[in-house]
Order: C-alpha cells, then structure tokens, then sequence
C-alpha cells in the first residue's frame, strides 16, 4: 500500500496547473498560494466566499471529530471502503476526493483500509477550521499524509479528467464540477441522509417533521447510476455530552428553535436511527 498527496491541482483564478515551490503553489501566470504551517493550502478566493467564515465552524468541526472518532458511524465509513475499494484490484492506483472531508475521518477510514491498493488522496472543504484539523492528522500509521485543501465544490481547484473517484459524503453534490474532474468512468459515491436518519432527535427539536423528500432515482447529467444501497441501524447515546456533539454536528443544532435546542440539552440519553443511503454513480465519457 502506498498512501500519496494528490498533486493534480488547479489555479482558482485561472485554472492553470498548480506547482509546488518553495512553501507555496503557484500557476504559470504568477498567483501563488502560500502552504500554511499545518500543511494545507487555502485556494477559495476572497471573492469566492460567501460570508467571512463559510463553512463549519470550529466548535462543529471539534464535535463532529469527537463523535466519529468514538466509532458510532463506523458501519458508514466501512461501508464507504468497501464500495470505494472494492473497483480496485491489488496493486492498482486511483486518485480520490473527498469533496467536503470535515476533518478528514472519512479519508483517514480509506487509507487504513486501503491495503495493497495505491491511493493519491485529496481532502477539501470550505471550513478553513475542517481542513485544519484534517491536516494536523497523520493519515496513516506510517505516517502518509493526503493532500488538504481549502475550496469549494462550485469550483473544484482540481485540473479536469484527473480524479478516479469522488466522495460526498453527507454534502452538497456539484455534479457539473464533479463530471469535470473525474475522468470518463470514474465514480461519484455520495451518502445522503435516509428518511428516518436521527428521526428521534428530530422529533424532540421540532414541533412536527417536514414532509419527507422524494428520493432521485435518476442519474444527474454527466452520471449513470451504477449501484445503491441503504444502511440503517440504531443507536443508543448514554452521556448528555454525545447528544450534544451529534446535535453539533448536524444542521439541526441552528434550524432548531431555542426551545428545541433546550429540550435536546435536558437529554440524559436517546436511541436513534442511522438511516443512510449509498449511491454510486458511473462518470459518461
């Protein structure tokens, strides 16, 4: 096995080739972007963001790192590997994504269990405090590193056709930007939330539960689907404390209203549902 940064990087201001030099990247036409000391680099433009400090903060990136390294979504993560790894034969190489990694627990699960499998691994999120965190990590036991980067899914800082495989897990897909890397054949594999996903959670934050969503059985353009599962299984919280890092983690802590958010932190303990699905998609030349 042999765990490699992803190097295939592209210029956020003009989608030139990236180059690695003297503590920076840089494009042909000048712009440069220096690496920060934990080693990732920042490529969302000023421009780009949306607010001051998009993305998860750093008091949710801090729960969700505690939460999942406790194991409760270890099922997902294994289930994540096995569809990722399991279009790999030994001793054969695939470039991955992890468009929207947090703090890198997903990518981290996928190098343990890469085995005799060559993985150029890149991490990117719009949470400058995520890919922090990520990078302060040692990805494997020996000590490989992936790539960590700060961007944004609406514009991938990643060359076209230079990606194998693609993960979203638990974001927000932009399948235009994913077809785009990817090159013909690769796959997308996205995680959604299932329709009873923290369904007990929910029910004591909100009054009453929005309408469930219908689920898209069609391929997004650019994509043929190529596989699709659902993992369901409970899960019982015992410390108040956990309660708290799963509500953290989840957009529900700010759609909540401040009574929700009160009734959520007078729980002692909760039995809920993981209820995900899995989809693969299949990248049309």
């Amino acid at each position: 096995m042999a765990i490699t940064p992803f190097d295939a990087l592209a210029c956020p201001l003009d989608g030139d080739a990236l180059y690695c030099q003297d503590g920076a990247w840089r494009c042909a036409a000048g712009h440069s972007f220096d690496i920060a000391r934990q080693g990732y680099v920042n490529l969302l433009p000023v421009q780009n963001k949306r607010s001051r400090d998009p993305g998860d903060s750093k008091e949710m990136v801090a729960a969700r790192a505690r939460f999942l390294g406790a194991g409760f979504y270890d099922p997902i993560a294994d289930a994540v590997n096995a569809a990722v790894l399991g279009q790999l034969a030994p001793g054969e190489h695939a470039s991955c994504l992890d468009a929207g990694c947090g703090e890198g627990h997903y990518l981290r699960s996928l190098a343990a269990a890469a085995e005799a499998r060559n993985l150029s691994l890149l991490g990117l999120d719009i949470s400058k405090w995520a890919v922090q965190a990520a990078a302060r990590q040692v990805l494997t036991a020996q000590g490989e590193q992936a790539r960590w980067v700060v961007g944004s899914n609406a514009g991938l800082p990643v060359l076209s056709d230079s990606l194998d495989q693609v993960l979203c897990l638990f974001g927000f897909p932009v399948y235009g930007e994913f077809a785009r890397v990817l090159r013909p054949g690769g796959t997308l594999l996205q995680v959604d939330a299932g329709q009873d996903h923290l369904r007990e959670l929910r029910e004591v934050i909100y009054p009453s539960l929005r309408p469930e969503r219908v689920v898209e059985t069609t391929a997004p353009p650019g994509f043929v689907l190529q596989h699709q599962q659902s993992l369901r299984y409970p899960l019982t919280l015992r410390q108040p404390e956990l309660i708290a890092d799963l509500l953290a983690m989840t957009p529900h802590l700010y759609r909540a209203s401040p009574e929700g958010r009160a009734r959520a932190a007078a729980l002692t303990a909760i039995r809920v549902t993981v209820d995900v699905r899995l989809t693969v998609y299949r990248c049309t030349p």
